[in-house]
């Protein structure tokens, strides 16, 4: 059961980061939950990070926001930069 409730707090995260940041964001449902599950993972060690202690953790749909938007973020540039104007 945790592991579905994983999954799905992943792909919440990854659409409301999508929702949050503007621009094309075109992807698909997987690649949606990989950037929720990621966006997870980066949330929690930002949230370690002011806690004092550097270990990697998943973290609540907040953190999973924040994380993943932080990574689109970051996609969008790297993208931008290599297409051609």
């Amino acid at each position: 059961m945790a592991f579905i409730t994983l999954l799905l707090v992943g792909f919440m995260a990854g659409i409301l980061a999508r929702l949050f940041v503007p621009g094309s964001n075109r992807m698909g449902w997987f690649p949606t939950l990989l950037l929720g599950l990621a966006g997870s993972l980066v949330g929690g060690f930002i949230g370690k990070l002011f806690e004092g202690k550097l270990e990697v953790t998943a973290t609540g749909i907040f953190g999973s926001v924040i994380g993943a938007v932080i990574l689109l973020l970051i996609y969008q540039a790297a993208s931008a930069s290599r297409t051609p104007a």
